[in-house]
């Protein structure tokens, strides 16, 4: 049973990369919509592509905004975005900050994913694997899409992935600086242009023996593989974003035992019996009330 509060503003849940609202029966955020909703909050999923550049996404989101402010007669949304969806959030709120109560990132690569940078690194641009790699991830995506039921979406992956990379997220910043920290591992300021800024994320936690149903999880199991590609963040990361890089605003935590994909419930709610990811968003939306929001 999780606290029951009504925030002021809707909240939209925006997805990362290779997102999607459902599939079927699966949902990207896993159980999360459904508990804001029982607490009272009014909660939409909006649909932006799954593999592009973070502007691209930002103006799908933006046109999803005016659309849904015009048909609900709200003046304002929060938004909380996992993963790339934290860029698009920031995007969407720095271009139209009279249409954001709030922006919160949920394991968000603020500062860059260093398994992007590796991944980036592995391939020459335009000489075959980095081509094929393309077709393969294209493919893929537009497969989701479809599923998803929004085949109208653009996708293009080598875009995507380069809008993740530190350099990528390093040129996004210094257009849409809103929120980011001063000094690396600090908080940025709550409050930029009536827009309130926050972030939490997890860490992986070792050894595997610690991470109880989470060790039979092969999502879990993959981002753990992925720890040993991070250099600068080696020691505290949730297998793609790495602890510090995830900051922005007011940080709420950044270590919770958790990897990049328990941060929604995924897979399918296998997480560690310590944490309760459903319940965080529950909370971050009651801190929203509190707010005002």
């Amino acid at each position: 049973m999780y606290t029951e509060v009504t925030t002021k503003y809707p909240i939209l849940l925006v997805h990362g990369l290779f997102g999607f609202e459902r599939v079927g029966e699966f949902a990207m955020f896993h159980g999360i919509v459904q508990a804001l909703e029982k607490a009272g909050c009014r909660v939409h999923v909006p649909a932006v592509s799954g593999v592009h550049d973070n502007e691209t996404r930002g103006e799908q989101l933006l046109d999803q905004i005016e659309r849904f402010l015009k048909r609900t007669g709200y003046l304002k949304i929060n938004l909380i975005g996992h993963s790339q969806g934290a860029l698009t959030s920031r995007y969407a709120a720095a271009v139209r900050p009279d249409w954001v109560a709030s922006v919160t990132s949920v394991s968000g690569p603020n500062h860059g994913s260093e398994v992007a940078d590796r991944v980036r690194r592995a391939f020459s641009p335009g000489e075959m694997p980095e081509r094929l790699a393309s077709r393969l991830t294209l493919g893929f995506a537009h497969f989701l899409a479809l599923l998803g039921g929004n085949p109208e979406l653009p996708q293009d992956p080598l875009l995507a992935l380069d809008a993740l990379t530190t350099e990528g997220v390093a040129r996004f910043n210094s257009a849409y600086p809103q929120g980011l920290p001063l000094e690396w591992g600090g908080e940025g300021a709550e409050r930029v242009d009536g827009v309130h800024y926050y972030s939490w994320s997890g860490c992986i936690q070792h050894p595997l023996i610690s991470e109880g149903r989470n060790a039979f999880d092969p999502l879990h199991l993959a981002l753990r593989s992925y720890t040993l590609l991070f250099e600068r963040e080696a020691a505290f990361n949730d297998g793609l974003v790495g602890r510090y890089s995830s900051h922005l605003g007011k940080v709420i935590r950044s270590d919770y035992p958790m990897d990049h994909v328990d941060t929604i419930n995924q897979t399918a709610g296998i997480v560690r019996k310590s944490i309760d990811p459903v319940k965080l968003y529950v909370d971050h939306a009651q801190l929203l009330f509190r707010k005002g929001l």
